[in-house]
């Protein structure tokens, strides 16, 4: 039995998967097109909770439509095409998340973002360590070749699902105290500004498309083959000093980079 919640707040319909629902037959309207029709109402409502969670197997819907596997296949075929679904072999059929749009403007914030387009943002911060500073957080930052740094690694969320996993450094000599200031909230913003920077925006940004390592995959909870989306990021501050170098790995079909 799966709940499916309504408008009204109060109250929910209910789908039972054991009992054979009702199609209008001898009408013109091809069942495939119902069954379509009926299963892209459960993804709109809810009932599949959301992008990347799996469909009902094609023997349960053939129990549920009391139809063959063929009828089925081409609601899902159907689906897929509007993008609505995915099949993934030996896995089976999925809701396709809603993309994320994420600009890449010069005033590039992850909640404001995500805000404004009525969705709920929230980080995670992984891990904060002083380390020795790669070379090219070294030149980003401007920084002599033996000079430490703060690597924060952060996963940040969209309605609970993980869409970005990324690695800021930043000087460990201008900002000696930032670790404790991570220790307070999860925002790279106000951690800055608890550091004395009032505002940043962004010099640069590179963006390429690479496989996920194994690492990525198990994070940000995607299916095994698919890539990722990363950006190169540098900010400034008010007096075009850096101020971080940032390398952002997102959900390739979970969000779309806006500039």
């Amino acid at each position: 039995m799966i709940l499916c919640k309504p408008e009204k707040e109060d109250s929910y319909m209910t789908i039972d998967e054991t009992t054979p629902e009702n199609l209008s037959r001898g009408n013109g309207e091809a069942l495939w097109k119902q069954i379509a029709l009926a299963l892209e109402n459960d993804i709109r409502c809810g009932t599949f909770s959301g992008g990347g969670h799996r469909l009902p197997t094609e023997q349960t819907l053939t129990t549920r439509f009391a139809v063959n596997r063929h009828t089925v296949r081409r609601a899902i075929q159907a689906l897929a095409e509007k993008g609505l679904v995915r099949t993934e072999q030996g896995r089976g059929v999925f809701v396709n998340a809603e993309m994320v749009e994420y600009p890449l403007g010069r005033r590039v914030r992850f909640s404001e973002s995500l805000t404004a387009q009525q969705k709920a943002p929230k980080g995670q911060i992984l891990h904060v360590a002083r380390v020795q500073a790669p070379i090219d957080a070294r030149e980003a930052l401007e920084l002599e070749t033996r000079d430490k740094a703060w690597r924060v690694d952060r996963l940040g969320f969209s309605e609970d699902r993980p869409i970005t996993l990324s690695s800021h450094y930043f000087s460990y000599h201008r900002f000696p105290k930032l670790a404790e200031a991570f220790h307070e909230n999860d925002s790279i913003t106000k951690a800055l500004k608890l550091s004395g920077v009032t505002d940043y925006e962004r010099r640069e940004t590179r963006i390429h498309a690479r496989p996920a390592t194994a690492e990525e995959t198990r994070i940000l909870e995607l299916p095994r083959g698919r890539p990722v989306l990363v950006t190169e990021g540098i900010n400034i501050d008010s007096n075009a000093l850096p101020v971080e170098f940032s390398i952002a790995r997102f959900a390739a079909d979970r969000v779309q980079l806006v500039t």
